[in-house]
């Protein structure tokens, strides 16, 4: 998946996954829950970080609040503990504590001593408002819809307009879910660098890609495609990279450079959030041994894990985009999608730039 060739400004000297998704970081699932009818265009994304049981066998993480205009839950923990403990589920705004309640329901589930004989868990809820194509107000995602996205993961997943992606939009077009990966060798051994997001952000006339104001070209032919920017992205990072909290930190940190390569500003109205686990290592709930031993990296190969990043980043919004199908949003406005836009713009005023551009994203002008 991500994009069907690869980065023209590539940052990275990694090749990609063998699915180019960020379940190329071996255990990592994906799955997607959604609806649409007329009026409701939702849905809730999960990830599965591993395949073993989370809350007695966590992994390092971090997360790096980017601008903070955001409603999630679990990051203030993540952060003081540097430990991941349950999945991690994308939805809509007002879906925050349908979530994170179904969550919370899923681990007690699997572990009977929670709230018991030992503490509470710390669910992981992230948000983006789908409210522009979708009616937020109705609430429509149930916790059957959350166990149905967790019941769904795979190694291959779409990616687009489904899932928490299903309401999305992105530089004014539709949006939703994009994904890549990288990999990298450390002392001879292969690792991956994998990224999912979910995009509901940016004006088109922002939209720069590879170097091509292409938002500025759009922007005259797609009015009604422009408002102000207040939306948000969601990023998570997964390696199995021997990374601690606070490498995994200065990872979610360059998830900015990805974002901004695309155009970005991060406005003020705008939530942009990082979260990075590593499944290289293990921390064990309980233990009988207070000393443990872990592998880590060296700091001196960090440049090219913050290469792989950038470049993940950057390629899974993209991918987003051409993912994505159009939709109408509320008021029965068009919301037009990347490719559509991209082609009648060239088919209206043809233009050398965006052949070049079409071609270097492998997209047909016919």
């Amino acid at each position: 998946m991500g994009l069907n060739k690869p980065l023209y400004d590539e940052l990275s000297v990694g090749m990609k996954g063998s699915l180019n998704l960020i379940t190329d970081v071996p255990g990592v699932t994906v799955g997607h829950s959604t609806i649409k009818t007329e009026q409701i265009n939702t849905g809730v994304t999960a990830i599965l970080p591993q395949t073993s049981n989370l809350f007695q066998s966590k992994l390092p993480a971090a997360a790096h609040i980017i601008n903070g205009f955001g409603k999630s839950v679990g990051l203030i923990q993540i952060n003081e503990l540097g430990s991941l403990e349950t999945p991690i589920l994308l939805t809509n705004t007002f879906a925050v504590g349908t979530a994170m309640n179904a969550l919370i329901k899923y681990m007690l589930n699997q572990n009977a001593d929670i709230g018991d004989t030992t503490c509470t868990v710390n669910p992981l809820v992230l948000e983006c408002n789908d409210g522009t194509i979708n009616d937020i107000r109705a609430m429509a995602i149930q916790e059957l819809h959350v166990n149905q996205a967790i019941a769904s993961v795979e190694h291959t997943f779409a990616e687009g307009a489904i899932g928490a992606g299903t309401g999305m939009c992105c530089y004014g077009l539709k949006g939703g879910i994009g994904s890549a990966s990288r990999q990298v060798v450390i002392d001879g051994l292969p690792f991956t660098i994998g990224s999912l997001v979910l995009s509901n952000f940016g004006s088109l006339r922002d939209l720069n890609i590879y170097g091509c104001p292409i938002g500025a070209k759009l922007h005259p032919f797609f009015k009604e495609n422009e408002e102000v920017e207040k939306g948000s992205i969601l990023v998570i990072l997964a390696t199995d990279l021997p990374l601690d909290h606070r490498q995994l930190t200065r990872l979610c940190k360059r998830s900015s450079v990805g974002i901004s390569r695309t155009g970005a500003f991060i406005g003020n109205g705008s939530g942009e959030i990082a979260l990075a686990f590593s499944t290289a290592n293990r921390i064990p709930h309980a233990s009988t041994t207070m000393l443990t031993t872990h592998v880590s990296l060296h700091e001196s190969v960090m440049d090219s894990l913050f290469r792989a990043t950038a470049s993940v980043v950057e390629e899974s919004v993209l991918s987003s985009l051409i993912h994505a199908d159009a939709t109408v949003d509320r008021q029965g406005r068009p919301i037009h999608s990347f490719c559509d836009a991209m082609k009648a713009l060239q088919a209206e005023q043809p233009d050398a730039q965006v052949a070049f551009l079409m071609d270097k994203l492998g997209l047909s002008i016919t």
